[in-house]
């Protein structure tokens, strides 16, 4: 949802309720964000340096790791599916969703986009532990990808971790800014 500051985002997790991206936001605009914000969970991030965020934020705020906004002109990919894994993909409300399993019926990664005018943003791209260093984030990549084109975007965003970027960077995306976050932490007594 479009906000004066920039974005907020609807996530749902128990780690990250609600998600706000500040974008080209003054310092008294996000002070005044960070004040209203009660609810435990959400995080507020920026394409800006942590030292520069830092002084907006009280106690109950903590940072999160480092990140970095990276995005790509999305190109078809050729998608190959480790023996005994199944890629599928699903559409709902403007939303790409996609699951790889393994041959016992298990979650081993998964994915999602969200379109929008010929843009998409790629999220939550995860590969459980048990199932890392067999290509499955690639796997996930290009199945988004694939559906992205399909539905007409040309460009991929995406907010990256410093585990994610090498996988990133090995299929083109280039990082355009860093990603600072901070999480709503309060203490309570």
């Amino acid at each position: 949802m479009d906000q004066p500051w920039g974005l907020s985002i609807e996530v749902g997790l128990p780690t990250q309720a609600v998600r706000h991206v500040l974008l080209d936001t003054d310092a008294e605009t996000a002070r005044e964000l960070v004040g209203a914000v009660t609810e435990p969970a959400t995080w507020i991030k920026a394409f800006r340096e942590p030292e520069v965020m830092e002084p907006w934020f009280s106690p109950d705020w903590e940072p999160t790791d480092p990140g970095f906004l990276m995005a790509v002109d999305l190109r078809r990919s050729v998608v190959h599916t480790p023996d005994g894994y199944t890629a599928t993909a699903g559409t709902a409300d403007g939303v790409v969703s996609v699951r790889v399993l393994a041959a016992d019926g298990e979650l081993a990664a998964r994915g999602q986009l969200g379109l929008t005018n010929g843009a998409c943003v790629f999220d939550q791209i995860i590969t459980e532990a048990a199932h890392q260093r067999l290509g499955l984030g690639t796997v996930v990549m290009g199945t988004l990808t694939n559906a992205a084109i399909g539905s007409g975007a040309a460009t991929g965003i995406l907010g990256a971790t410093v585990q994610g970027r090498a996988l990133y960077e090995a299929l083109d995306w280039k990082v355009l800014a860093p990603l600072t976050g901070f999480i709503h932490q309060p203490v309570v007594l």
